[in-house]
Parts: structure tokens; C-alpha cells; sequence
């Protein structure tokens, strides 16, 4: 195999393969990019055995063929050559090496046969659907803040993502909740997802995923299947199984009968609790929020380290309340509005408050409040 490659589209490559590889591998063959020279294109193949991810790249290629070689050093190598320059790729199979030439710079790292390199099952997929980047961004961007860490809990390590019924009818969903807080995005049904079954994406395929959709103008082809979900541009795809596990019924945790309603400009709120969490040493510290009419009072009381409050004017005309919450939650959640309101919804101190952005249903969050 023999192949020339502009820098800049093999570090693109390279960059997406090497970020599904696992740092600590037990399977040396793991730790390597499956290179693949054909016609006027190269393909860089990586996977983690539950993700992978086929990178496609313009070369000029003298010889077609195929070698693996570490996905870490070879990326490495090409992010500190110099911008512009012209990469040679040559694979010595007898002597299991391959060759990076780059002007005056030469490397030679070892291989792996391509025979060892284990690829995906293409599983036959019940539902083909394709979408905007920026809506499957926003499905997936807003929500992933609520995706559980708990091991335990397997089936809350992901986003669920399925069809769902709202008001206007029915809407692609994405929902991802930790028992704290929760994210329910809503975005119109694309032509063919009306058959697609519900699947939890995980959240290392969801950071992945991320890369693909940075381009506003690409349509991203979603394929799903009870077992796996496959995400593809013209150049770039992202297999992956899904969790293999039943994601809880939702709708029973978010509050229907919150009529204590509270609009405030989202940015100067998350500004306001990130100042009052300051003098709190920990993160999970509860700001207390006291409603009264058109006045939010933020204040944290943190005994060790100090005490602080900050007033808002707010749009709020019902009974006061105090309600506490964790600072990092607010922020998360603040932090998602693009509009300028947040709404919340309260019912007393003690129960979920609901938030949205201005008057769109099609974002909804609930965060549990805390005793302060």
C-alpha cells in the first residue's frame, strides 16, 4: 500500500479514529486504525468493539491496500507536522511497517495485520431516516447534561431517543435523566423515523456523534436497529450498539400541575448562581431561591466558608416561596436557554420544578429541589 494525503484531511481523519480508540486496551489490535486504500480514497477504521467509526478521505493512491497501526502515535505524528504538508503513507507488509514521510520528516511504526482487525456486523437495520445536523445537534446537545454516571444504573448511561406524541402530533424525542434532573428535547418527525424503535444511545457515542455534527449544511443518515444505531455523512460513519436495557417512563416525573410561575432572563440568572455558589466549597452546595412578588432572592449559606445573596427582578405574582436547589444542577440546566426567559414552574418546596425556555414546549427540564 502506497498513498498520498494531504495533512490537514488525514488529521481530520485520524483525530476521529483515534477518539473512539481506548486508551488502555488488552487487545493490542484495539489500539490500532484499520487503514484501507482504494481508488482515490482512504479509509481509517476504528473501533472499541460497542463503537465504530469509518472516516473517508481523499488521497492519491499509487498502491491499493490495507495495514493497521496505532491510531494514538499516528495521530501524533500527523498533529505535529506542519500545515500544508503533503503525507506519503507506505505499508511494508513483510516487514509489518508502515512509513510516514512528511518533507524532511520520516517515521516508521509497526503494524498489525489487517486479518486481526475486527469490524462491526452490519446488522440489518429496521428504520432509515435522515435529518439536519443542527436538529439532531439540538436533540442530542440539550440533553446530554442529564445522562446518569451511575454504573449501576446502566440504562440512564445514555440518551433515549424514540418517537413520542405531543401536543401538534408526533415528534423524534431525546430524553436523558440522572434522578436529579432531567432533559426532554422534542424535534419534528423526520419522513421514515415513524417505525423506528426507542434505543439508548450511549454517552461516549454521544460525545462521538458530536463531531459529526458540527456542519450546519449536512443531512446526517440515521439507521436504527433493536441493537444498534448508525449515524452517517458522505465521508464519516458512527456505528454503534446501543444499551441494552429499558429506559423508566418519564412522563410520571414530570409535573403536570405547577401553576407558580416564574419568568427571568436566563443569562442574568446563571450568572447570579454561579456568583452565590462561589463562597460555597462545595459544587453541590443548595442556593435557596425566595419568591416574592416580581423579586427572586438567591442566597447560599455555607457555614464554614461564608454566606452570600444576590436580588433579581423577576415576573412572578404568586404566594411566596422558598425552594432550594443544587447550584450545579441550575447552572446546567440555565445554561441550556438559548432564548432570553427561562420559565420555571413551581408547585411547593418540596416537589419537581419544571423549566422551559420562553413559551417552547419543545424543551422541557425538571430538576428536584434540595432542603436548605
Amino acid at each position: 500500500m502506497k498513498l498520498s494525503i494531504e495533512r490537514s484531511d488525514l488529521l481530520k481523519a485520524v483525530a476521529q479514529a483515534q477518539s473512539v480508540v481506548e486508551r488502555r486496551n488488552t487487545i493490542p489490535i484495539l489500539a490500532n486504525v484499520l487503514i484501507e486504500a482504494d481508488g482515490s480514497d482512504v479509509t481509517f477504521r476504528a473501533t472499541d468493539l460497542d463503537i465504530e467509526v469509518v472516516d473517508k478521505a481523499p488521497a492519491m493512491v499509487e498502491r491499493a491496500g490495507a495495514t493497521t497501526v496505532s491510531a494514538i502515535t499516528l495521530h501524533e505524528i500527523v498533529r505535529k507536522l506542519p500545515d500544508g504538508a503533503q503525507v506519503t503513507l507506505t505499508a511494508d507488509s513483510a516487514a509489518g511497517r508502515l512509513t510516514v514521510e512528511a518533507g524532511r520528516s520520516n517515521f516508521s511504526l509497526a503494524t498489525l495485520p489487517k486479518e486481526d482487525f475486527p469490524v462491526m456486523a452490519s446488522s440489518e437495520y429496521t428504520s432509515n431516516f435522515s435529518a439536519p445536523a443542527p436538529v439532531l445537534r439540538r436533540l442530542f446537545d440539550k440533553s446530554k447534561f442529564a445522562i446518569s454516571n451511575e454504573e449501576t444504573r446502566y440504562y440512564l448511561n445514555g440518551v433515549y431517543m424514540h418517537v413520542s406524541d405531543a401536543d401538534g402530533g408526533k415528534v423524534l424525542r431525546c430524553v436523558a435523566t440522572d434522578g436529579h434532573r432531567l432533559a426532554r428535547i422534542d424535534a419534528d418527525l423526520p419522513d421514515g423515523a415513524e417505525t423506528m424503535p426507542g434505543v439508548i444511545v450511549p454517552r461516549k457515542t454521544v460525545g462521538e456523534l458530536r463531531k459529526l455534527l458540527d456542519d450546519d449544511d449536512t443531512e446526517i443518515a440515521v439507521s436504527v436497529s433493536e441493537t444498534k444505531v448508525r449515524f452517517a455523512t458522505p465521508v464519516l460513519t458512527l456505528t454503534s450498539k446501543v444499551i441494552d436495557g429499558t429506559f423508566p417512563d418519564y412522563t410520571r416525573v414530570i409535573p403536570a400541575g405547577n401553576t407558580r410561575k416564574m419568568e427571568v432572563d436566563a443569562a442574568d440568572f446563571a450568572k447570579a448562581v454561579d456568583r452565590v455558589a462561589t463562597v460555597s466549597s462545595e459544587r453541590s452546595r443548595a442556593v435557596k431561591l425566595a419568591l416574592d412578588e416580581d423579586r427572586l432572592v438567591l442566597s447560599v449559606n455555607a457555614p464554614d466558608s461564608g454566606a452570600a445573596e444576590e436580588e433579581l427582578a423577576v415576573a412572578y405574582g404568586d404566594e411566596r416561596l422558598e425552594i432550594g436547589f443544587n447550584a450545579k444542577y441550575l447552572l446546567e440546566i440555565a445554561s441550556q436557554v438559548d432564548r432570553e426567559n427561562a420559565v420555571f414552574l413551581f408547585n411547593s418546596s418540596g416537589d419537581p420544578t419544571l423549566m422551559r425556555e420562553g413559551n417552547d414546549q419543545s424543551a422541557v427540564y425538571v430538576v428536584m429541589p434540595m432542603r436548605v
